[in-house]
């Protein structure tokens, strides 16, 4: 379906992206930036897997008021947009928030993570506002792969598609302009280097295969534990000391640099690394090795094809932990560097093409 506005001055877009511990959220009077926030929420962000509609709430209620107390007309708000969590596979896309997206998000059916609080959040928020409507784009399950790619070890188990497609596509994107060439026309590797890292091999277009970077699969992350030893991680199981809600916890939120250093911030410990901090530098840098490793896997997938390996996220302003990962691939394809992953812009210009009829709308 077509949701289209008539041009106006006055058609507002927010933006939203919520993260550990905060939500981001820009303000956009077409593609102009008019407002942008960073809104911290203490110790919440474990309670995703306790009370995701809490969550929602204190949330929603968070943003609402900021926009109020810096005078964001409301009524002038026609689209608030997300990032789409995790709900069943979908094609890259701009989906309107329906009840089916809203229940499965909820629920937390395919899997709980504090990205499915974007859609709820943006649905929330559209219904106090007599004028807005609320969408997803480009979902963490955005699912292009190759069939052979699912295949695991257990006919019961199968791989799936979780990355971030917002990010790493519209990168690819800008990569393929910045070179007068087109998206489709490219064979990428794109590596996200954030709270969560994936590496997607990008084929023409479809984005073929990645690692699951949600809860065990490729590097370890700041939060995230990556890809464990089975047999060690079903004896931790077993082993009386967890629930399932805690070993989820574990692997997912709780793994990683935090469970090495005590934090979660990959600028903190750049600067410990910088510091002389030797405990830092051994982590960081096996982080580094990890992903090294990870984007190597995803050469033959292209068959040894590569027009460039884009490396992009927070992670990528650290001049030393670029340098750690350039030095193991650069025999693979030239290397760009995009750092940050502006997902506030990337989501408002979806979001502006929403209103400009020039995006179609998806149905969930």
């Amino acid at each position: 379906m077509t949701y289209k506005i008539d041009y106006s001055t006055s058609s507002l877009i927010v933006a939203i992206n919520p993260r550990y511990p905060f939500t981001k959220v820009g303000v956009y009077n077409n593609n102009k930036l008019i407002f942008l926030k960073r809104i911290d929420h203490r110790e919440d962000n474990l309670k995703i897997y306790k009370d995701c509609d809490e969550l929602t709430i204190a949330r929603k209620k968070s943003i609402i008021k900021e926009l109020f107390e810096n005078n964001i007309p409301l009524e002038d708000i026609k689209v608030v947009i997300a990032r789409g969590g995790l709900t069943k596979p979908l094609k890259s896309g701009v989906y309107y928030v329906s009840e089916a997206v809203v229940k499965d998000l909820g629920e937390c059916r395919m899997g709980k993570d504090i990205v499915n609080l974007g859609g709820l959040i943006a649905d929330e928020i559209a219904k106090e506002l007599p004028n807005a409507k609320a969408f997803i784009a480009d979902s963490v399950v955005v699912d292009e792969y190759d069939d052979i790619a699912r295949v695991t070890g257990l006919p019961e188990i199968s791989r799936k598609s979780i990355f971030h497609a917002l990010n790493q596509k519209a990168m690819a994107r800008k990569y393929a302009k910045s070179i007068g060439k087109k998206y489709e026309d490219l064979n990428l590797i794109v590596a996200h280097l954030g709270t969560g890292i994936t590496v997607g091999a990008h084929r023409k277009g479809s984005v073929v295969d990645s690692n699951m970077g949600f809860d065990g699969d490729g590097p370890f992350s700041p939060i995230r534990a990556g890809g464990l030893p089975a047999g060690d991680l079903i004896k931790l199981c077993f082993s009386g000391k967890y629930n399932e809600q805690e070993l989820l916890a574990k692997v997912s939120i709780e793994g990683g640099i935090y469970a090495h250093l005590g934090t979660h911030s990959a600028e903190e410990v750049d600067k410990m690394v910088h510091e002389g901090d030797s405990k830092a530098a051994f982590i960081f840098e096996a982080m580094a090795y990890q992903v090294s490793k990870t984007i190597g896997s995803m050469y033959p997938v292209l068959n040894g094809e590569v027009d460039a390996i884009i490396l992009t996220g927070g992670i990528a302003h650290s001049q030393w932990f670029v340098r750690k990962i350039s030095e193991r691939i650069s025999k693979l394809a030239p290397i760009v560097i995009y750092p940050g992953a502006d997902d506030i812009e990337i989501l408002a210009m979806r979001g502006l093409a929403v209103i400009n009829g020039e995006e179609e709308v998806m149905e969930y």
